[in-house]
């Protein structure tokens, strides 16, 4: 990662993508800039920055930084690496393109960015292989998670288990959609012990979640969140709720 120095941020236009709140923005120097911009396409419930770019109709804020850039030919051009890098984001963001935020814009705007010359199969292969480890740890989730016979599922990978199969907290949190293939699931919640906290990584495949991320000190898409428990005590009344959303 570039180290980039403080004086660097005295005076300067500040842009922060893809972080819905402000507690989510990784560097605070953030603040010593003289203005701030937030492009960004979750729902815009911290509307912070000078002057903010929020798009929740767009599958991510690469496919929003694309459409800015053709939006302004003379001003702004794309080279390799940026194509690429834009492309492996609407990649993530859209599962592949399989995800319900894909849409006709979207692959346009992906089609413009294929014409440059990258590797795509290296960007595919790059973003979802997954170290020996991780595989086995999924294969404990799929053995172990519990499914209501409304469709609401859920497991918690707590410390132990994390230490058991050597993966950090975050490389277990890439597993969240290890069960989305499953019969009759709705939405489930991938619980992982990170630290003093518990994350909770929330997907649906119709219930509205977001809400309940908002509840535990979370946000994010209707389908598709992230929410921050302080205790395991937590973790069955959440549950209960997304049992009652998927009633």
């Amino acid at each position: 990662m570039d180290v980039i120095e403080d004086s660097v941020y005295d005076g300067a236009l500040v842009i922060v993508c893809d972080t819905a709140n402000t507690e989510r923005i990784d560097d605070a120097r953030y603040t010593l800039g003289k203005e701030l911009v937030k492009i960004d396409h979750h729902p815009n419930d911290d509307a912070y920055g000078d002057y903010s770019w929020v798009d929740t109709a767009a599958s991510s804020c690469s496919e929003m930084i694309t459409a800015l850039v053709e939006a302004f030919p003379k001003e702004l051009t794309l080279n390799e690496k940026a194509a690429r890098l834009l492309y492996a984001g609407i990649v993530g963001d859209t599962g592949r393109f399989l995800f319900p935020n894909t849409t006709p814009k979207t692959l346009r705007y992906a089609a413009d960015l294929v014409v440059f010359p990258f590797d795509r199969t290296e960007i595919f292969t790059k973003m979802y292989e997954t170290p020996l480890n991780a595989v086995k740890l999924s294969g404990y989730i799929l053995q172990n998670f519990q499914m209501a016979v409304n469709g609401a599922a859920h497991i918690y990978i707590n410390r132990d288990l994390l230490e058991q199969f050597d993966v950090t907290a975050r490389d277990a949190a890439q597993l969240v959609n290890r069960i989305d293939s499953v019969i009759g699931i709705k939405a489930w919640i991938l619980f992982i012990e990170d630290g003093d906290i518990i994350r909770a990584r929330l997907r649906s495949k119709g219930p509205v979640i977001n809400g309940l991320a908002k509840e535990y000190r979370g946000g994010g898409h209707p389908l598709a969140s992230g929410a921050t428990l302080e205790s395991e005590s937590e973790i069955p009344e959440m549950v209960a709720k997304l049992e009652a959303l998927c009633d």
